[in-house]
């Protein structure tokens, strides 16, 4: 287990809340409340189509939602990434552009590359390679490092997990937990079984209301139908 480093930065709290979005006659979201902490791993579960990534992009100011509030320490910050330092967002699409190299991305983003993939050396050949010109699993995984290691109190991940291999999920989630002492993190995935180990908090968007699931995850998971018993 990684040591908790003595200077750690002020507990920042982001805060979503009055978001409600219809889509035809189905309300995909309502009664929604989030809270997200630095120093905490939160996971965002749901079946396809419950409206996790709309919920996402509406925390990060990417979909404006009529009413919505997004709060850091009770001070209204909308759209949120306008707010320098703030958080970062990877989406389920790709987010760098494909002729962009490794090495230049991890420039702009102002991250140390060799840190950032310090756990992962099979990726330093790559550097000088496009993001285009990687697999898609190594693709996902890189985006997703350099969010996690950029300069920003909190970083959302939708699908970080998806298409990486197994063996680097599992030291994506190690990384994901050591790096959690500095920034809050908000995921949402649907391999579970990786998920939910690393989360302090789980939260569940079922039928538009979001739960916040406390006491035996599995088991509340088993009842709502997302776990098989």
């Amino acid at each position: 287990m990684s040591q908790i480093p003595d200077n750690l930065p002020e507990k920042q709290v982001l805060e979503a809340d009055g978001i409600r979005i219809v889509f035809g006659e189905r309300q995909v979201l309502g009664s929604i409340y989030m809270q997200v902490q630095t120093g905490q791993i939160v996971g965002l579960l749901g079946r396809n189509g419950s409206g996790k990534s709309v919920l996402l992009q509406t925390i990060f100011g990417s979909r404006a939602v009529a009413d919505a509030s997004v709060r850091v320490n009770g001070r209204r910050v909308v759209p949120a990434f306008r707010e320098r330092g703030l958080l970062n967002y990877l989406p389920q699409e790709p987010l760098l552009p494909p002729s962009l190299s490794l090495a230049r991305a991890a420039r702009l983003l102002g991250v140390d590359i060799e840190e950032a993939t310090a756990c992962f050396p099979e990726l330093r050949p790559q550097f000088d390679k496009r993001i285009g010109e990687l697999s898609g699993g190594s693709a996902r995984l890189v985006q997703t490092l350099l969010l996690l290691h950029a300069d920003t109190a909190f970083s959302l991940f939708d699908e970080p997990f998806s298409g990486v291999m197994p063996v680097h999920v599992e030291t994506l989630a190690e990384e994901m937990q050591r790096l959690r002492h500095r920034k809050g993190l908000l995921i949402t995935d649907h391999r579970y079984a990786e998920v939910l180990p690393i989360c302090d908090v789980v939260y569940l968007l079922h039928q538009g209301r979001l739960l916040r699931l406390n006491g035996d995850v599995r088991e509340q998971l088993r009842d709502y139908g997302y776990l098989a018993s």
